[in-house]
Parts: structure tokens; C-alpha cells; sequence
């Protein structure tokens, strides 16, 4: 009887695993704690649960997650919504189906002793900005602020910066792009105090942008199919973020469990995660209107340098969560 039902059980198991449908995510950068919840939903088994088998593709400086779904590459994606909103305005229809992140984590972080205080002081001095989509609520931001982003000397240089903060290190910029979670604490730990730096959060500023939404093709959310396994990932991977959330240092070892190329630190890892959870804190996954409101305004109301020109139609949707989080 014993043996009959654990092969009745092993059967049932492999059944499932067979039936599994597939979902491919394709993240905005690469394995690290800014995208625990997904990691842990794969490692508890949430994703499981479901019946759905998930493969998580790391992102990285040449990977650009709108040309992934654009090329269909994935099935979803994980993006900021300045640089989704951009994409939709040139013609990529995309669609946020759920938003994790509630609160920003951008800010820009200047060396004390380069005389900015307050955001008046940066006219004239080089900025580290980041691209391949990042630099659009810096844009914005500077556009409310008046200032020409061209180096003329009413204006700000703009230095592209890569994915490190070297040009703060090295003094080539007075300021550079941060998040909360990981930049700021690569300049902390390679010997810069913090009452040596003067941050600016987007927040704080009134220009934050919403950040690590999901998004998929506009077009697929037709099919009832397709409708009904984003509401299964939804659903798990929602599940994953909460459980991060309460459990920070064990989701970080997770991810560092998932990083194929061994570039991250326990210690790193954790610090972020703690960080990330004061960023998803407070969401359930569903999109808060007066949140994308808030992003649209911020996107539109930079001069010439607005991020997109009109406000979009059909560019968000409660269709999934709706049934994801009953």
C-alpha cells in the first residue's frame, strides 16, 4: 500500500512537471536582490504550485529587456516604466500588468566638496547618468529644473556613465547616478564617508518614477491562455517578493545560490535585499493609479527633454492582478 503511494504520488508529481507551461522573464540587469522575489517564488516552489516552469533571464549592459519581448524573447519583463512608456511612444505595444516596486530608489549621489547643496548648485558641473533607458527621469528632471543637459554653461554636462561608479571615485563627475540599494554602497565601501556625500533622492526631489514593473505585449493579453498563465506568475511570483520581504537575509542567499557568475558578495547581497524591501513595501502587486498619474505628469513636464509627449492610452492594466490577488 506504502509503495503504492509514493509511485501514485511520484506519478502525479511527473505528470505536472510535464504539463508545466513555460514562462520565460526576462529582468531589467543581472542576478542580484533587486529581483529576490522572482528567485525565491522558483526556489520555494510558488512557481511550481502554479504548474508553471519559469526560466529567469538575467539582464545585463547590452541586453536591452524592450528588444527581448520586441524580438519575443520572453513572455515578460521586467522594466522601469519611464523607459516602457518611451518604448510604447515609438510604437512597442507594452503593457504593465503588475507593478512590485511601489517606491523609487534613484538618486543622484555628489562629493561634498564639489559645492553642490541643493539642485541650483549642479548648473555647471558633470553629471554621471546612466543609459539604455535609465536616463530618461534624469532628463525629465533636469528639464523641470531649467537646466540644458547640452554643456553649455547655463547647463550640465552629462558624462555616460557606465555601470560602476568610477567617475565619482575618480573625480570626472561631480555627481552620479545611485540606486539606494547598490551604487550608493559601492561608493561607502570604497572609502567615501557618508557625511562626505550630499544625496539626492527622485523622491525626496518630486521626480520619482515608477521602477521594476512587469510588463508584457499588449497583443498577447487577448489571448485567454496567455491571460491566465501571467495571472499564475503574478500570482507566485507576488508571493516571492513577500516572503523576501520578510525574510531579506535568506532570499539574498538565494539569489547568490542563482548567481551563475559568482560576481556578487554575501554581504552586498543582504545589504541590498534589506534595501529592496523598503521598496516593495507597501505593494501587492497591483498598479497604483495615482502612482502612474504621478509618472505620466513627471514624464511629460520636462521641456524639451520630456520623456514622452502624450499621455499614453491602454499603457497599464488591472486584468491580471485583478484575478492574480483575489
Amino acid at each position: 500500500m506504502t509503495r503504492l503511494m509514493i509511485g501514485t504520488a511520484m506519478a502525479a508529481l511527473m505528470g505536472s512537471a510535464a504539463w508545466a507551461e513555460d514562462v520565460t522573464l526576462q529582468l531589467k540587469w543581472v542576478t542580484q536582490a533587486q529581483f529576490a522575489g522572482y528567485y525565491v517564488a522558483k526556489d520555494k516552489g510558488f512557481y511550481d504550485e502554479e504548474g508553471l516552469s519559469v526560466t529567469i533571464l538575467p539582464g545585463g549592459p547590452d541586453v536591452a529587456p524592450t528588444q527581448v519581448m520586441a524580438g519575443g524573447g520572453a513572455d515578460v519583463m521586467v522594466d522601469w516604466m519611464p523607459s516602457a512608456l518611451a518604448a510604447r511612444e515609438k510604437g512597442l505595444p507594452i503593457v504593465n500588468i503588475a507593478q512590485p516596486f511601489k517606491s523609487s530608489g534613484m538618486q543622484l549621489t555628489c562629493l561634498k566638496e564639489s559645492g553642490i547643496t541643493t539642485p541650483d548648485d549642479f548648473k555647471g558641473k558633470t553629471l554621471g547618468v546612466w543609459f539604455g533607458g535609465n536616463e530618461y527621469p534624469f532628463l525629465n528632471w533636469m528639464g523641470k529644473l531649467g537646466l540644458p543637459t547640452d554643456g553649455s554653461p547655463d547647463g550640465v554636462t552629462v558624462l555616460k556613465q557606465g555601470f560602476n561608479v568610477d567617475p565619482l571615485l575618480q573625480k570626472q563627475a561631480a555627481c552620479i547616478s545611485t540606486m539606494t540599494y547598490n551604487e550608493y554602497w559601492q561608493v561607502i565601501d570604497a572609502g567615501i564617508t557618508a557625511d562626505q556625500l550630499v544625496n539626492f533622492n527622485y523622491t525626496t526631489e518630486g521626480v520619482a518614477t515608477l521602477e521594476d514593473g512587469l510588463y508584457v505585449m499588449e497583443d498577447k493579453l487577448a489571448d485567454p491562455a496567455f491571460e491566465e498563465k501571467m495571472v499564475k506568475f503574478v500570482r507566485a511570483s507576488m508571493k516571492g517578493w513577500k516572503w523576501a520581504e520578510e525574510n531579506p537575509d535568506e532570499a539574498a542567499m538565494i539569489v547568490l545560490e542563482n548567481d551563475d557568475t559568482g560576481a556578487q558578495t554575501e554581504n552586498h547581497q543582504k545589504r541590498m535585499m534589506g534595501e529592496i524591501a523598503k521598496l516593495t513595501a507597501g505593494s501587492n502587486g497591483a498598479l497604483d493609479e495615482a502612482d502612474y498619474q504621478r509618472t505620466v505628469e513627471a514624464l511629460m513636464s520636462g521641456g524639451s527633454d520630456a520623456v514622452i509627449t502624450k499621455a499614453p492610452e491602454g499603457a497599464w492594466t488591472h486584468q491580471i492582478t485583478d484575478k492574480a490577488l483575489q
